[in-house]
């Protein structure tokens, strides 16, 4: 169970919050009503996220903000807003929160920010352990998986890492692309400089101009003070552009200017400043057919791709799936401390079968949620079933018809046998959740704005 500590001087609120996150499921939700109590209760729980509100009676929300980021730096923070309170929201940003949502918000919306701020967390988790073994022999193949997909891909990063070309990563959500772009920062000169990511499908849009490029004092209202923009923060380093297919275009066009000139112009400001950032971007669709398409920039899109690196999804790659298995096993006995030594034959038939729409991610917390559950020291079948579910999650998703398609070619077979599994995944979840969009984002491991793309594309409906 994620805890989950919601800090309010409404009751209301974390009532609401309770019944949210009571019915996803997988969550344990605590309540402070107050900044001190807040810090004590966190000291206690050390939560998986926190849901912070500006406004408490005894402290600043900021400065219990600024108080967890040094007791707690790894814990993600989603900060609750008034309507007029963006500028503070901003502020919050850059004091370390992951994300701000305002008053009233939506459930669903509520759901993926937490969701995406506790999967951040994990993946810290992750770069750290990885840092931590790679005098002992670890391998970002190890991480990601070693069949021959895989192990091309990584050679390509090793490749790239240090010649300063601007790489996109492409891969469906769940692949590790962050992990792909930590790495190529690690491997290159850059590696004690900064690592700036920034999620552009999270972000509100009015949030996302200031947040990548800063803004100057008076530049709209509420900027009352100056602000660095991360590209700016990023100087030296390198800036991670997660989900980049999601940037608006008018935003698309500024970055594009950036590209060219290496200069950035903040918000409001007269003149430009030059910046030394190697660029990374990482996207879950197609780029190339959406640039196509008239939905993103062409040109930036081939200044973005410099150099590609492309990650295969787990169906593609099943020899990689038990050995992961295995290691997420053994990580979730010391984690947890339970005493889990193996996994079953019925459950290695019953993972390697499954369509891992949410990829290593997926694969990753059903391991970690059967090692908590399972009674004795072996993953059963029953466990392993349990939290896959049935249908599209189950192990007749793999089972796709592809149609005869004369004069196309292998690759474009493929590619269309993967959108039919998707699609055919996407409406069986729909269903089993009675349209509930954030809820079908949940089991499908991935962020509530790509769904909600997927659908449209698919022409799928959300009642389906």
């Amino acid at each position: 169970m994620k805890k989950i500590l919601v800090v309010d001087d409404e009751p209301i609120e974390g009532r609401l919050l309770k019944a949210v996150f009571g019915k996803a499921g997988g969550y344990e939700v605590f309540t402070a009503e107050t900044g001190a109590s807040a810090l004590q209760e966190a000291e206690r729980l050390s939560p998986d996220a926190v849901i912070l509100d500006l406004n408490l009676p005894d402290m600043s929300g900021l400065d219990v903000l600024k108080k967890l980021r040094q007791t707690q730096p790894q814990t993600p923070i989603v900060m609750l807003t008034g309507s007029t309170d963006v500028q503070t929201a901003v502020e919050a940003i850059q004091l370390g929160a992951h994300n701000y949502l305002t008053k009233p918000f939506e459930n669903g919306q509520m759901l993926v920010t937490v969701q995406r701020a506790v999967e951040r967390k994990e993946l810290l988790f992750q770069m750290e352990d990885l840092r931590r073994k790679a005098g002992q022999g670890g391998t970002l193949a190890r991480i990601l998986g070693e069949s021959p997909g895989v192990k091309e891909a990584v050679d390509q990063i090793r490749k790239v890492a240090d010649s300063g070309l601007t790489v996109l990563i492409q891969g469906e959500t769940g692949t590790g692309k962050e992990l792909v772009a930590r790495a190529l920062h690690e491997e290159s000169g850059r590696r004690d400089k900064p690592f700036v990511a920034i999620d552009c499908g999270a972000l509100a849009e009015n949030l996302l101009e200031s947040e990548m490029f800063g803004h100057e004092k008076g530049a709209f209202t509420g900027a009352d003070r100056k602000k660095d923009g991360q590209l700016v923060l990023a100087q030296g380093g390198t800036l991670f552009l997660d989900e980049v297919g999601n940037l608006p275009l008018a935003l698309q066009t500024k970055l594009l200017r950036v590209l060219q000139e290496r200069q950035v112009r903040p918000v409001g400001a007269d003149k430009s400043r030059p910046i030394d950032v190697r660029f990374i971007a990482a996207t879950n669709m197609p780029l190339e057919d959406e640039a196509k398409a008239g939905k993103f920039r062409q040109d930036l899109y081939y200044r973005l791709a410099e150099f590609t690196v492309a990650l295969p999804p787990l169906r593609a790659r099943k020899e990689d799936i038990l050995p992961l298995a295995q290691r997420f096993r053994e990580e979730a006995t010391v984690e947890l401390r339970r005493s889990v030594s193996s996994i079953s034959e019925n459950a290695e038939k019953a993972l390697r079968a499954h369509f891992w729409p949410g990829n290593i991610r997926e694969l990753r917390n059903v391991i970690r949620q059967a090692v908590l559950l399972t009674p004795d020291s072996v993953l059963h079948r029953e466990q392993i079933g349990q939290l896959l579910g049935s249908g599209a999650m189950g192990e007749s998703s793999g089972m796709v018809e592809v149609p005869l398609m004369p004069g196309r070619s292998l690759k474009q077979i493929a590619e269309n046998a993967v959108e039919e599994a998707e699609k055919q995944a996407i409406r069986n979840v729909l269903k089993s959740t009675g349209g509930n969009k954030a809820k079908a984002a949940k089991i499908l491991k991935t962020d509530y704005k790509t769904l909600h793309v997927k659908i449209k594309k698919y022409g799928l409906k959300a009642e389906a």
